[in-house]
């Protein structure tokens, strides 16, 4: 059984559904799970024929005590006002009316079929009068709840309640101290919190239609005897011990002598195990959420898990997204075909009207044809134009590397690493192009053809993406080649068969780089060519920089990094070409890369094993992105404090340099390759680590990089690498960039 039709089974009597939310921000994605909840239990109660309201209060007498920073200038004299009040960042209506617009919005968008009231409105016309005069009444009993959940007095002069300082308009800051039966007496303080400053003014209210407002615990106990509440959910951390609904529900037991509403408290979207906040920028919105999952897809992630149960949901680089759109095919299924119970009924309940069957295509499998050149046609066919445009957003905005796919303008690199009975399956399908077929019975034709020639199905159609999409992994190749032109298609099989390769260069042409020809700044010594002739070094030189400690949108963006490596191991590094390029480059220079990790490998296994990443300086920390990023091994120097010519070369007898971290210097063995300068060595074992006295410190005004590829790592992936670790310098420590280039054997 479903879990909300198991929870209110047996039910009687009419039934109240009340939620709320202070209109004072934007609506985030967590915030919609509550009137989604609410929502569904509203439905259900309905089927059962029940008098049943739902109605949401939009808390718009809050006070303003934060504000957004682009707001924070302009809307600072505001603070402590209620949010009504306030006039709105676009000029119409109020500031409550502002945000509590786009909660609207989402309302409709998501099928929320609430009533929604104002709470303003219901202090203005006396609706919580009645409460208010209870509550002040009995105000004993309400010191006495509190003081029994916080095991600490209650002063005599603390009243459950703030008004609207007739002299300067703020609630934030007023302090209410006694009570006549008639008017409060109160005093605006000046510093009783420091978002706000009262003005002083002590004087007498009547705290009704309007001039007062309770304390949030105090006034959902009055909400509840109001509008005579029998369910009301919450956010677990309202619904811990000693939280805001176990106080709200004592004072409703003990003043109003109320049976508080049944309630549960429900768990949070979870970003990477934390809770989704839209203050620490953990999670989406509201309305990007919607930007990646049709409304009824959203509804259902909401509403598919038990409530009581955390849900992780991280879009950036992972398949969360293709999986939940799986999931809720799957519901679907269900429905239409009478299987799983509680599957079937959270396909129902997530419908917006009408119940809608969705496609059949997976999301996945959409997601690539998006990126396929002249499926337009196929995608209307299919009738996936709606899902189409959840898809591109997911391949634009979050998919992970993996499930992207561009067809290549010119011969990839790649092309090198076909065998020549590879070369001749491409032939052979580049000779079928002519007959028309449809793509299934071509996808088996090309897996029969590369079972002919004695390769398997990995090899077969890694084949074709090498040479199409520059990766041995992407979408059914059938489809992918279909759609493209024939004679494209025609004459890149043709190009790949010219591959040359035991030079690993291109017959046709070669592949194009900025090529460094400085000698009086780097060179690769003849004997290191000679030895490794598949070596690349990238150097540059940026002049002028200004580097901080840390940064703040630098920090963020290591955090997104982190986030999207969630699931890591340790094994998955030894996959890695790079990383595995590196390690043979290790064992041939008498070095153990279990006791010596190269520079990629080092930084993501500190990610693997949670250990997080090093704050060391904005320079360092830019360009370490990008070492993980492309595991590609590279180093930062102070310029100042090398002496040109540099060059990679191996290390000579008796050699020795003194590392960053260290109080006694490290020899060199013969075998070993590092960057010298006229001075001697200032890295070891390539970018393992570096020397002291060339160290990049917050005093560094010049830097020289260099980034280094071996074996699988070719020429275009280190200038890549280098182009990006300069533009995110240049970009978190400005500076000029004055040398970049390439040199290879």
């Amino acid at each position: 059984m479903f879990w909300a039709d198991k929870i209110l089974q047996n039910r009687k009597g009419k039934e109240v559904i009340e939620d709320g939310w202070t209109p004072s921000g934007i609506v985030h994605m967590g915030g919609m799970k509550g009137p989604v909840i609410h929502d569904v239990l509203f439905r259900i109660l309905k089927e059962q024929n029940k008098d049943v309201r739902y109605v949401f209060s939009f808390d718009d007498f809050d006070p303003i005590d934060g504000l957004p920073p682009s707001l924070k200038d302009s809307f600072d004299h505001y603070m402590g006002i209620p949010t009504f009040l306030v006039p709105s960042p676009d000029g119409n209506g109020t500031f409550a009316d502002f945000y509590g617009k786009k909660m609207r919005e989402m309302f409709k968008a998501f099928g929320v079929d609430a009533e929604i009231y104002l709470a303003s409105e219901n202090y203005k016309n006396g609706s919580y009068n009645e409460g208010i005069r209870i509550m002040l009444d009995n105000v004993q009993k309400v010191r006495e709840v509190y003081e029994t959940m916080y095991k600490k007095p209650v002063k005599e002069s603390w009243y459950p309640l703030q008004v609207i300082c007739p002299k300067c308009g703020k609630l934030g800051t007023t302090k209410v101290t006694d009570w006549d039966g008639k008017e409060v007496t109160y005093t605006c303080m000046p510093d009783m919190v420091t978002w706000a400053k009262g003005c002083g003014t002590t004087g007498k209210i009547s705290p009704f239609d309007g001039n007062a407002k309770m304390p949030w615990k105090p006034e959902w106990a009055v909400k509840w005897y109001t509008y005579h509440v029998t369910i009301e959910w919450s956010g677990k951390d309202h619904m811990s011990a000693g939280a805001s609904f176990e106080i709200a529900a004592n004072i409703y037991k003990e003043v109003f002598k109320q049976k508080p509403p049944t309630a549960v408290g429900y768990e949070f979207f979870l970003w990477n195990g934390k809770k989704m906040s839209s203050s620490k920028g953990l999670g989406l919105n509201a309305e990007e959420l919607l930007e990646i999952l049709p409304p009824q897809v959203a509804r259902f992630l909401m509403i598919k898990t038990e409530p009581t149960r955390a849900v992780e949901f991280n879009p950036n680089e992972t398949d969360i997204i293709p999986k939940l759109f799986d999931d809720y095919q799957k519901a679907a299924e269900a429905f239409f075909t009478k299987g799983d119970e509680a599957l079937a009924r959270a396909f129902e309940l997530s419908q917006i009207g009408d119940v809608i069957k969705p496609p059949t295509i997976r999301f996945s499998v959409l997601a690539q044809w998006v990126q396929m050149p002249n499926m337009e046609e196929q995608i209307k066919k299919e009738g996936l134009e709606e899902w189409a445009k959840y898809a591109r957003v997911w391949v634009e905005k979050y998919a992970p590397d993996s499930a992207k796919f561009l067809v290549q303008k010119e011969l990839p690199e790649q092309a090198v690493d076909l065998s020549d009975k590879q070369k001749e399956l491409l032939q052979k399908i580049a000779a079928e192009l002519d007959s028309t077929i449809d793509a299934e019975s071509f996808q088996t034709q090309i897996y029969e053809i590369g079972k002919e020639l004695g390769l398997n199905g990995k090899e077969t159609f890694a084949a074709i993406y090498k040479v199409l999409i520059g990766k041995d992994h992407g979408p059914k190749a059938a489809w992918l080649i279909l759609s493209l032109e024939k004679e494209f298609v025609k004459k890149r099989f043709e190009e790949a068969t010219k591959v040359n390769l035991e030079s690993g260069i291109m017959n046709q042409k070669k592949v194009s780089i900025t090529v460094l020809n400085k000698p009086e700044i780097f060179s690769i010594a003849k004997e290191v060519k000679e030895k490794y002739p598949s070596i690349s070094i990238g150097i540059a030189v940026i002049k002028g920089v200004s580097i901080a400690k840390s940064h703040l949108d630098l920090e963020k963006e290591k955090q997104q990094f982190l986030d999207s490596l969630q699931g890591l191991t340790t094994e998955e590094l030894g996959e890695y070409p790079e990383v595995l390029s590196y390690r043979k480059l290790y064992k041939e220079m008498g070095v153990d890369w279990h006791s010596r990790r190269p520079s990629p490998e080092a930084l993501l296994r500190r990610v693997a094993l949670n250990k997080g990443l090093y704050t060391i300086n904005t320079c360092v920390d830019a360009y370490n992105l990008i070492v993980m990023k492309y595991r590609v091994s590279m180093g930062a120097f102070n310029l100042d404090k090398i002496s040109f010519p540099t060059e990679v070369r191996f290390a000579k007898e008796n050699e020795e340099l003194l590392l960053l971290g260290d109080t006694e210097p490290t020899k060199y063995t013969s075998k070993e390759l590092g960057y010298f300068d006229t001075k001697g060595g200032f890295s070891l074992d390539i970018n393992y680590r570096d020397a002291q006295r060339a160290a990049v410190t917050l005093d560094t005004k010049n830097i020289y990089l260099n980034v280094d590829g071996f074996y699988s790592i070719t020429p275009k992936q280190v200038e890549k690498s280098l182009r990006e670790s300069c533009d995110r310098i240049m970009k978190y420590c400005g500076g000029t960039l004055e040398t970049f280039g390439i040199l290879t054997a």
